[in-house]
């Protein structure tokens, strides 16, 4: 399974989320920073239809809002 964190520097929703990816430990999630990478941020507004962040892409599938997807996360831990 592929997983892709679309974030922004100073986003508090986005710190959420990196902090329950942090608690876990998790090494199967590649952090896509959109203050940092241009290719990044034309990335999720193409692929994912608009420029929201968090956003985690799930084998290509976008995942939007923070609670949502720190609830996938601990429904799906990293095997």
């Amino acid at each position: 399974m592929k997983l892709e964190l679309y974030v922004g520097t100073t986003c508090p929703y986005c710190h959420l989320v990196r902090r329950e990816i942090d608690k876990q430990g998790r090494t199967d999630v590649e952090i896509c920073n959109i203050d940092e990478s241009e290719e990044h941020l034309n990335r999720l507004v193409k692929d994912g239809g608009k420029e929201q962040i968090p956003c985690l892409f799930i084998d290509g599938q976008p995942l939007y809002e923070s609670q949502d997807i720190v609830k996938w996360l601990r429904k799906n831990p990293q095997q």
